[in-house]
């Protein structure tokens, strides 16, 4: 699989928290409905505006709050091809992963705006600002945590497996 992603940035501060992502008014509504309400309260366009690779853009504590793992799986269905923070809620980064969604600790990310042109290479850990010519050095995601976004997440990666020990 090719591990380069390029999109738009949606650029965001610090403490995007679960409730934000995934706002509990709309818990118990389909994913798609929930997912539209993405962000909202600090983004009306975000949802509306989001096309499929675009790249979510985070300060420090991103996915803080609650363990929903539906915050990671509105960005999936919206189409977000990875989300890069300085630093992550780490039970936020891990359901992110387990959803498939790569995400990336880039502590020194900086000087990124809405709109830019962003690549993300998560195994070589490297995000280029392709309309500044930035480059910003990140934590490169594990190869067996890549393994699990690159089947689609962990149920998918799990099927698999058991499916070839069992055949």
């Amino acid at each position: 699989m090719d591990n380069q992603l390029t999109g738009n940035a949606w650029v965001y501060g610090d403490n995007i928290d679960t409730d934000l992502l995934a706002p509990g008014a709309y818990m118990k509504a389909s994913l798609s409905e929930l997912a539209s309400h993405c962000l909202e309260a600090i983004d009306q366009d975000f949802a509306a505006q989001v096309t499929a690779g675009d790249i979510v853009i985070g300060g420090d504590a991103f996915g803080i709050g609650s363990s929903r793992e539906q915050a990671a799986q509105a960005l999936v269905e919206l189409g977000v091809a990875a989300v890069v923070a300085k630093s992550f809620a780490r039970i936020f980064y891990r359901n992110a992963l387990n959803l498939g969604l790569p995400v990336l600790f880039c502590p020194q990310i900086n000087g990124i705006k809405k709109g830019d042109k962003v690549s993300v290479d998560p195994v070589a850990g490297k995000v280029i600002n392709l309309s500044k010519g930035q480059s910003f050095d990140c934590e490169p995601i594990p190869p067996e945590l890549m393994t699990i976004v690159n089947a689609g997440g962990l149920m998918p990666y799990l099927k698999e497996k058991f499916s070839r020990e069992d055949g």
